[in-house]
């Protein structure tokens, strides 16, 4: 199984990851937080990641 985490400090809470895969990301304090790594495909987490504008999102396989 993949880690998958936002590095809060890059994080500048645009929302993006919690609008795309709301069953994985939510956001809390104006920041973004894993909430369920299985709540999608891990595919579909990385190409999640790739669109985050600072890269707070890291998958570690």
């Amino acid at each position: 199984m993949a880690k998958v985490y936002v590095d809060q400090d890059a994080c500048i809470g645009c929302e993006a990851c919690a609008d795309a895969l709301p069953d994985v990301f939510a956001m809390e304090d104006g920041k973004a937080k894993v909430t369920n790594a299985e709540g999608a495909s891990l595919e579909e987490i990385k190409e999640t990641a790739e669109t985050c504008p600072t890269e707070a999102i890291k998958v570690e396989e």
